[in-house]
């Protein structure tokens, strides 16, 4: 039996932007049946990376290849694209919009109304498919978006934030959509901000920082490496710190989020004690509503590859 090749295969990949080279050799590989999340701040260049597979950008340098076949125009049919902005026609229903898209990526009208049954059983729109798409939940509406991407049944599904602007039902829904999917062989590249749907449903993830994919790997095991058996300490507050407080919070090395009304840190062993934390913070002022101890996540390896001297320790 013959492996199938990569959905995706890149190497030394380097894009420029005028003078500004955006990607600096950089390396990537998604399996068939991989889950792959592209993870990175605002920014960091996964829009470029993703316009560079869909032959939107030239290449300066490196390769790719799209299920074993070089980039170029043959390899774009290869692809299925879900956009961020949805890219429905909301006035037809969802079966007119699966129409307009199939025979868009070139199928035939048979082949058209074949691959409808199989799209609509794998992202379960059955029922919704006589719907006019204006009236559908944001949900919904994602869930047709992503049928439309894979009526060709393409090697390489690439989603762009997929889970925007929807409830945690719909999300969960969406989460069971792309693993089934991945399981009929096709891979994933998900790009998100939403560190816990990656943690959840991603088989690799990858940090793309500075031109590059580092580090990049199985999230547990990315996870483990970073922080072995530290956990993490967070206090949720009642009311805003004043700058000397939250200075002081800094300088025992707690870092802010939610706007500075939750603060985190790694505690170097599992001696740090809730009540004592809690007295000290009173005796400082800080009214605190929590103290809760947990392991790290993937937006506790993000917060740290973020700190200033991240790159010494991922190296």
């Amino acid at each position: 039996m013959i492996d199938a090749p990569d959905a995706l295969l890149i190497e030394g990949l380097r894009i420029r932007y005028g003078a500004r080279l955006v990607l600096q050799g950089l390396d990537l590989r998604i399996a068939p049946g991989e889950i792959y999340g592209l993870l990175g701040p605002n920014g960091a260049g996964k829009t470029t990376l993703i316009r560079a597979i869909c032959g939107r950008l030239k290449l300066e340098g490196g390769s790719m290849a799209i299920a074993g076949q070089p980039s170029g125009r043959a390899s774009l049919s290869r692809i299925g694209l879900v956009p961020q902005e949805l890219a429905l026609y909301p006035h037809l229903s969802v079966r007119e919009n699966l129409e307009v898209f199939g025979r868009l990526s070139g199928l035939s009208r048979k082949a058209v109304q074949d691959a409808i049954v199989w799209a609509a059983q794998a992202i379960d729109l059955g029922p919704r498919l006589g719907d006019r798409v204006e009236i559908l939940s944001g949900g919904w509406k994602r869930r047709v978006n992503i049928a439309a991407a894979i009526l060709h049944r393409p090697a390489l599904l690439i989603l762009d934030e997929p889970t925007v602007g929807v409830d945690i039902d719909a999300r969960n829904g969406l989460h069971e959509v792309i693993t089934e999917l991945s399981h009929t062989g096709m891979g994933v590249l998900l790009t998100t901000h939403d560190l816990n749907q990656a943690e959840l449903i991603c088989t690799t993830v990858g940090f793309l920082r500075d031109g590059i994919i580092s580090p990049q790997g199985k999230p547990r095991a990315l996870i483990d490496a970073n922080f072995g058996q530290r956990k993490q300490v967070i206090i949720e507050l009642r009311s805003a710190l004043t700058s000397e407080q939250a200075q002081a919070l800094g300088t025992v090395g707690f870092v802010a989020a939610n706007g500075g009304m939750s603060w985190s840190m790694l505690s170097q062993s599992e001696a740090v004690n809730a009540e004592e934390l809690s007295a000290a913070l009173h005796r400082s002022g800080i009214e605190v509503r929590e103290i809760r101890y947990r392991e790290p996540g993937l937006d506790s390896l993000f917060m740290s590859l973020s700190q200033p001297d991240a790159g010494k320790r991922a190296a």
